[in-house]
């Protein structure tokens, strides 16, 4: 046993399985929020994601999509996020023990036994592989499971270039496996140039101004580059028109615009407001994201950096704060995922807080050495037992469950319109595209619509759409080119045949077909048609069209979780049964309109139209 103790693979591998085992019991069984769906259509059917892009991660979607161990290919993509996850704390797990292990080295601590270091790292990892963010990636199909290994691999890969090169040692080879390694983590999440000022601070610092470091960086470019040449995927898959083909990258100037997420830069360093309200976010959830208990090692672990290695100091702080002051300034709503790199230096710190611990402790007697233990133990029991529930998604069918009412309660070949993309549109992705479900139902996202590849997608898939708007399509796009292009624009001109374009769609699909839209579409979008609530949507009917329309109910298992994101689900529910019991009593059914509000009630029993139209209902005879 005392051999597998000096293992460092062995303990890392250990700590790996058994974060996976966790990872297992809390993994989701079908699509989740937001882009679960839609990255999954892309995996298995190689198409092209949203910006910007993660083409390596298409790639090893569409392998883990293809294993032969049965199963839905959902399932097989959240469990390609879990493997990711564990695989990450086993590559954390060497990085903190070689941090630790060089920095020791250094001091008047080096007879320190490995013991002490491997049980510090080891705990840090743990930390980290249960603390709520990182956690969450593992539960299904996101493109952050991946970027966190590379996260590890990076970090390791440059500290052992540059222990190398302070030891007069060098060979190259970490050197020119950091770049290449460096540049593959570009393909999978761009977010990695977070890394840049710790990087170059401590690169400059060790090796200086000199003509030598400047032939060193040159020397990168080529593995660099070829590490980042994955990204032809995007004109090479492209051009084969997939069905899932976002942002259509086939030329040099698409391919810019994808990569750097150019349709995204308006939500970025908006305004001080949405900075104040995204760093009041990052510290309201800060001391709970790891149990509250292993932040004062983390504490205490930046102070020892502090006094005895301030260029270790520096490099961890510039990571945490270049992380913190880019992700404070991007304003949307799922932001969590972008302050991975704050927590991931935070466990760094951890890793040398437990450090210094356990050396004072075992310094002292076995009382002491043995509440040392408890405090490693219980530094990850508290993440793990505090973030389990939040987590945890193995019951979690909401997305499954609404996106198939969505669709299953539309009459054949029907259009929908709709802007739910969290918990809809991605999904209907792979429901229609992976699994076949209703094939047949047109599904528009509203906000694409202000895309000019988004007409070039759809086009390809329903031709007789697009051709049957052309004139309108055609106008909107050649003012709309004007905006992609940064040249001068008139706002109101685009948004106003924006309108037209859509009403066409809707107008010229309704002459046969049966055409939708959910609820949050506006009104000047649905102008000269009758809104009738059906399932979770309205059917539009031109307003000389007798009203025939049959009561859609649909069949949901429970919604356990309380997110925002669950609570949305519920209210769209709520509404719908609503909607539909009101016009059922407008239509004479009083005691079907009854009974349907109180189904609104029953899931959400504060829901305030519920009690309007419950009294209201209740006392009209």
């Amino acid at each position: 046993m005392k051999k597998f103790l000096h293992n460092d693979v062995f303990i890392g591998l250990v700590l790996s399985l058994a974060a996976l085992g966790v990872y297992l019991l809390t993994l989701a069984p079908g699509l989740t929020f937001i882009d679960s769906g839609e990255l999954a259509t892309d995996a298995q059917t190689l198409g092209i994601a949203h910006p910007t892009g993660y083409p390596l991660f298409t790639l090893l979607g569409w392998l883990f999509a293809h294993l032969p161990i049965g199963g839905r290919v959902i399932w097989k993509l959240n469990l390609m996020s879990a493997v990711l996850c564990a695989a990450a704390v086993f590559s954390f797990y060497r990085l903190f023990l070689f941090l630790l292990v060089e920095q020791s080295a250094k001091g008047k601590v080096a007879e320190q036994s490995f013991l002490l270091n491997r049980l510090a790292a080891a705990t840090a990892a743990l930390v980290l592989a249960f603390s709520e963010t990182y956690w969450t990636q593992s539960t299904a199909i996101e493109v952050y499971p991946l970027h966190l290994l590379f996260l590890a691999l990076v970090l390791w890969l440059f500290l052992r270039a540059m222990t190398e090169h302070a030891r007069k040692n060098e060979s190259g080879r970490w050197w020119l496996a950091f770049a290449f390694v460096l540049g593959l983590s570009f393909t999978n999440h761009m977010t990695t140039i977070l890394l840049a000022p710790g990087l170059l601070y401590l690169f400059f610092a060790g090796h200086g101004f000199s003509s030598g470091s400047w032939k060193k960086i040159v020397s990168a470019v080529i593995p660099f580059l070829i590490g980042l040449s994955v990204y032809l995927y995007f004109p090479i898959r492209a051009s084969q028109s997939p069905e899932m083909n976002w942002g259509n990258p086939v030329s040099l100037e698409r391919m810019l615009w994808h990569i750097s997420g150019k349709q995204f830069r308006v939500w970025m360093f908006s305004s001080f407001d949405s900075a104040g309200k995204q760093f009041g976010h990052f510290v309201s959830t800060f001391l709970p994201e790891f149990g509250y208990l292993p932040l004062a090692l983390a504490l205490i672990g930046l102070v020892y950096l502090f006094g005895r290695s301030r260029k270790m100091f520096v490099f961890t702080l510039l990571l945490f704060l270049g992380c913190l002051f880019y992700s404070v300034n991007y304003d949307i709503h799922d932001i969590d995922s972008y302050f991975l790199l704050a927590y991931v230096t935070t466990a760094i710190w951890i890793a040398f807080g437990l450090s210094t611990l356990l050396l004072w402790a075992w310094r002292r007697g076995n009382g002491v050495k043995a509440l040392a233990g408890i405090a490693c133990i219980a530094c990850i029991l508290l993440p793990l037992s505090l973030n389990y529930r939040s987590v945890d998604e193995s019951r979690d069918y909401a997305v499954e469950d609404y996106a198939r009412n969505v669709l299953e309660t539309a009459e054949p070949n029907a259009v929908i319109l709709s802007y739910q993309w969290d918990a809809f549109v991605s999904a209907a992705y792979y429901l229609q595209l992976v699994e076949g479900f209703r094939r047949d139902v047109v599904v528009i996202d509203r906000e694409l619509l202000r895309r000019s590849w988004y007409y070039e997608q759809l086009g390809h898939r329903y031709p007789w759409l697009i051709e049957n708007s052309r004139v309108e399509v055609q106008s909107f796009l050649a003012e709309l080119d004007k905006f992609e292009h940064d040249v001068p624009y008139n706002p109101g001109v685009i948004q106003g045949r924006f309108e037209v374009v859509i009403r066409s769609l809707l107008l010229r699909s309704s002459q046969s077909r049966p055409v939708y839209v959910t609820p949050e579409i506006e009104p000047e979008f649905v102008q000269g048609f009758r809104k009738v609530p059906s399932g979770l949507a309205f059917r539009l009917l031109a307003d000389t069209t007798p009203i025939n329309v049959s009561f859609k109910d649909y069949a949901f298992r429970p919604i356990l979780k309380s997110t925002t994101n669950h609570e949305n689900v519920k209210s769209m529910y709520a509404m719908a049964y609503v909607n539909q019991g009101i016009f059922r009593a407008m239509q004479g059914g009083r005691e079907e309109g009854l009974s349907l509000v109180r189904k609104a009630l029953a899931l959400k029993p504060d829901y305030g139209d519920a009690l309007v139209w419950l009294d209201r209902l209740s006392n009209t005879r």
